[in-house]
């Protein structure tokens, strides 16, 4: 979705060419950042940014992930100033991260969790508009910027041209598959939690986030690597 709009060509184009059949997951990040920042909170973030403008360096785990595009959402939807840093991987990132190289970063849930606990980072919110289960204690951001969302998916897609009626079965044996507590819970072990949708729905789905990052690659002046 991200690459669409990155790319000024690609040899495929996702809505063109595939046929939506199911959605498996959805995954959020966490704003975190380090204790030199004294922000507790996303309205004290983004207070201080405003009066620090272009002091905050943002890390990423490249130019056009979704770490990045998370966070440039944010600062296209609050009008922060940070400067964005980019790095090969979510290792490095969170290595300068806690060196406080960098000030903040929008990191995957699963390796998250130790730092937080541990007091290493500080938890400001999470990226999707419920809160997570783990850390129930961190607000959504969306709970102080209204109409903030952003989330990792997956899905399972087919050629084109599939005939219906496959899609329909595969769409039907792979929701039952997702109604299974067991696999309900691996999900959210891995900071993830199920997301079944019909064929139709995660049709719309990848054309309303194609359109949404489109918008902030665009408001992000984003250039391939």
């Amino acid at each position: 979705m991200i690459n669409s709009a990155l790319y000024d060509r690609l040899n495929f184009n996702f809505i063109r060419d595939i046929a939506p059949v199911a959605t498996i997951g959805r995954s959020m990040f966490v704003m975190m950042v380090h204790p030199s920042i004294p922000a507790k909170t996303v309205p004290e973030f983004i207070a201080y940014s405003r009066a620090n403008p272009g002091k905050i360096n943002m890390a990423s785990s490249g130019i056009g992930s979704t770490s990045h595009v998370v966070g440039e959402l944010f600062k296209m939807m609050t009008g922060v100033d940070m400067a964005h840093v980019p790095y090969r991987g979510a290792a490095p990132a969170m290595t300068d991260l806690l060196a406080g190289q960098v000030q903040v970063y929008f990191s995957p849930t699963p390796g998250s969790i130790e730092y937080i606990e541990s007091g290493r980072l500080r938890a400001l919110g999470v990226t999707t508009a419920t809160r997570w289960g783990a850390l129930p204690a961190v607000p959504a951001i969306g709970e102080f910027v209204s109409g903030y969302e952003a989330s990792g998916w997956w899905g399972i897609g087919v050629p084109k041209n599939t005939p219906t009626e496959v899609i329909n079965e595969l769409n039907k044996e792979i929701n039952a598959a997702l109604a299974d507590p067991k696999l309900t819970a691996r999900l959210a072990e891995l900071g993830s939690t199920v997301l079944a949708l019909s064929p139709a729905q995660f049709g719309k789905m990848i054309a309303d986030t194609t359109e949404k990052w489109g918008e902030v690659v665009k408001f992000a002046g984003l250039k391939p690597e």
